[in-house]
């Protein structure tokens, strides 16, 4: 990983003349380090299945790499994500993070016969499901009895051929704690809780870094941040809008606030957006850096 990343969403839209792979080419060629897509498998808008989106998506390109922003973990038994896992990872060579999370649509859960698991299982199950996947991807056999999940002399073969990113899409106390204790990185959204909340937050898993006894250093501050390079639009809360100077200028501020990498989610055209971040924003930032 470089000191400074800069991804694109790909949206996981099967709509009508939606080609996510098209877009991830492009990013590539335009200098992008990776490419995202959101995990929302139910839904009355036509979607593809995040994790076979992204599959096909590295099958296309040869550089970028391809991560989930976030798997919601109850969809799919840890065991089963780690081989998933080792396998996009050793066909796309090596380009894979692997994003991962709660869960936080109880809608879902239930429309799918999943069951709801509070708040509580949520956390619990996140931390035990790093435990797991990292044991199976180490181990030449994983035994582990958790709360909500457990392996039984469980074995992966071929191991991952390098340690593969794991990054956390977390908010509540309990969850960053388990973020700065177990994840390579932290991937929030601006959104779901404004730039200074964001920031008291890295600090909480940092700490919790330090108290495991890992580096700080060591954990990827990635952030979600909806933008509109656009002469003619205004931010609003959720979204980084107006020219790019002023883009430019807003992003910048996390960077000083200690986040290295950042996503972008475009609020307009996909492909006009990207081509403006890309030649008049991301050389600002980088210059910046």
């Amino acid at each position: 990983m470089t000191d400074l990343l800069f991804g694109l969403n790909v949206s996981p839209s099967a709509a009508p003349g939606a080609d996510p792979v098209a877009l991830a080419r492009r990013a590539e060629e335009l200098g992008f380090d990776f490419v995202s897509a959101s995990d929302h498998p139910c839904g009355d808008q036509p979607t593809y299945e995040t994790w076979t989106m992204l599959a096909w998506i590295a099958a296309h390109t040869s550089r970028i790499r391809v991560a989930t922003r976030v798997l919601g973990m109850p969809y799919r038994h840890p065991p089963m994500v780690a081989k998933m896992a080792e396998t996009l990872d050793r066909l796309s060579g090596g380009r894979l993070i692997l994003g991962l999370g709660g869960g936080y649509s109880d809608e879902e859960f239930r429309a799918f016969g999943l069951g709801v698991p509070s708040p509580r299982d949520k956390v619990d199950g996140l931390a035990e499901a790093i435990t797991i996947i990292r044991g199976l991807w180490s181990q030449p056999e994983f035994s582990f009895a958790g709360r909500r999940y457990r392996t039984v002399a469980a074995e992966l073969e071929p191991k991952p051929g390098h340690r593969i990113p794991l990054w956390l899409g977390t908010f509540g106390d309990r969850a960053l704690a388990v973020t700065g204790r177990l994840a390579d990185g932290w991937i929030p959204s601006l959104g779901h809780a404004s730039a200074e909340q964001l920031t008291a937050m890295r600090r909480r898993v940092l700490a919790a870094a330090s108290e495991a006894g890992r580096d700080p250093g060591e954990i990827t501050c990635a952030l979600n941040v909806q933008v509109r390079v656009d002469e003619h639009a205004r931010a609003g809360q959720s979204v980084l809008g107006g020219p790019p100077g002023a883009v430019a200028g807003e992003l910048a501020g996390f960077l000083r606030a200690g986040f290295t990498a950042l996503n972008f989610i475009t609020a307009g055209p996909a492909d006009e957006q990207a081509e403006r971040l890309a030649r008049e924003v991301l050389p600002e930032l980088t210059a910046a850096a």
